[in-house]
């Protein structure tokens, strides 16, 4: 359930990341902060990770794809905050 300040986050993850088991830590992580959302593969290689929970929560998921302990190698991540939207159930990896 959304609470009043939740936040969306969407976060463009490029760099070495598809192949790797990076959705699959990126799920571990969400879960973790009691983030819904999901992280999907996108054909030109980046994945896209839509988190939504509270600010504290999303931020810390920021940092953490930014942190350099990820799997594969992350060169950049672009990162765009907004609304929540559509509830997820979960974390899933699409």
């Amino acid at each position: 359930m959304l609470g009043e300040s939740d936040v969306r986050l969407t976060a463009w993850v490029h760099g070495y990341v598809q192949g790797v088991g990076f959705r699959w830590w990126t799920r571990s992580k969400a879960l973790e902060l009691g983030l819904t959302g999901f992280a999907a593969n996108k054909p030109d290689g980046r994945v896209q990770v839509v988190a939504q929970g509270s600010k504290k929560a999303c931020e810390q998921l920021l940092g953490a794809l930014e942190g350099g302990d990820t799997p594969g190698e992350v060169d950049k991540v672009i990162a765009n905050w907004s609304e929540p939207a559509d509830a997820f159930t979960g974390f899933t990896e699409r």
